[in-house]
């Protein structure tokens, strides 16, 4: 698979997931930049191209680990993770249903924010699409711990949506 396809197949999956580490839009980009600097390179030594969706998500990983480390180290901080609101999850009809879709978003974002960061990322990736053996790889979980992570994850969200 080109490159290029790949940029447009992944591109914006990758800066959902590494805006999910807290990094705003601008330096999402940046690190996305340069995710696809390290496949040329990659790809120009030769190496293995055997799943390159996920070998893109587990660089993401770890250089958006790289970018948040360094932001907080400039500021500081221990590095918050603030989550994007992002898109309405579905359109209402009437007003009282935008209020109750805006309430029951809302409730989830906070939930998603409150997940301890290894449980948001394994949720971040699977909504990505990535089966559970690439999340593993990518956080450096065993299939036991993704499945586990998952399920605490979910469990939390559900209870938050039965409100």
């Amino acid at each position: 698979m080109a490159v290029v396809d790949l940029f447009a197949e992944c591109g914006s999956p990758l800066r959902r997931y590494v805006g999910s580490f807290g990094i705003g839009a601008p330096d999402s980009e940046d690190v996305v930049q340069d995710v696809f600097v390290s496949l040329f390179c990659h790809l120009r030594q030769g190496k293995s191209q055997h799943n390159l969706r996920g070998w893109l998500f587990t660089v993401a990983h770890n250089l958006a680990l790289k970018h948040r480390a360094r932001i907080a180290r400039r500021r500081g901080l221990a590095g918050a993770h603030p989550l994007d609101a992002g898109e309405p999850l579905a359109p209402a009809t009437n007003p009282e249903q935008e209020l109750a879709h805006a309430q029951r978003q809302a409730r989830l974002l906070r939930v998603l924010r409150a997940l301890p960061a290894l449980d948001r990322r394994c949720v971040c990736l699977r909504a990505e699409g990535l089966r559970y053996r690439e999340i593993a790889e990518i956080t450096g979980l065993s299939l036991g711990g993704v499945a586990k992570s998952l399920a605490r994850a979910m469990a939390r969200l559900e209870n938050a949506d039965e409100c």
